[in-house]
């Protein structure tokens, strides 16, 4: 439906229905949810007798889901590594610094539960599709069952580097190993996180 309202630029519902070849009224349904999720707009069809009707088209928030992003992602990489392949290097540590610059704050001052779960919802928000669990002695899991960045991470390890990175800079109370990668063909990008304790106090 929304490739049709690219290539048409604006469309009825009995447009879409035609072209579908199934029911207005299950379009409609589609495009209900469509404008719900603020991908399609729509706008009075003026001049026409009868019932009112409206004319749709996309907004911008599709304009993602028509383009291979990440094989440019990829592209541009290949060229910065060419020219400076330390350049890329410090292009994924800036990546690292900026999320842990964005969840520093909301991390401040929790237990080491809190801030995995924090660690472990940042990650969801980023479309890994991330939980977390509590193992034996206090220790903790974070698992990623989906990597938005597949492509990059696949050619370029640096990316699993700053992910690993981040999770350690935001922990820094705990050793955080990863015991699984999804380069690494596995299923789940997977870390250990357990807590650091600390010495005790010594007997004089």
């Amino acid at each position: 439906m929304l490739e049709i309202l690219k290539r048409r630029g604006e469309a009825t519902a009995d447009d879409l229905a035609d072209d579908l070849e199934i029911s207005p009224s299950a379009v409609r349904q589609h495009l209900a949810a469509l404008r719900s999720a603020d991908l399609v707009a729509t706008r009075p069809l003026r001049g026409q007798t009868g019932r009112p009707a409206d004319i749709y088209r996309c907004t911008a928030l599709t304009e993602p889901l028509f383009a291979d992003e990440r094989g440019l992602a990829v592209e541009i990489l290949d060229d910065i590594h060419d020219e400076d392949p330390g350049l890329v290097e410090r292009i994924f540590d800036r990546r690292r610094q900026r999320m842990v610059d964005a969840t520093r704050e909301g991390l401040a001052g929790k237990p080491t539960g809190e801030r995995v779960a924090a660690l472990a919802d940042h990650f969801d928000a980023q479309g890994y599709v991330a939980d977390f669990d509590e193992t034996s002695g206090g220790a903790f899991r974070i698992q990623l069952h989906n990597c938005p960045i597949w492509d990059v991470a696949d050619r370029y390890q640096h990316a699993c580097t700053a992910e690993l990175g981040f999770i350690e800079d935001s922990l820094p109370d705990a050793q955080v190993t990863r015991i699984e990668r999804k380069s690494d063909r596995c299923s789940t990008c997977t870390y250990q996180i357990a807590p650091i304790a600390e010495p005790s106090p010594s007997r004089g």
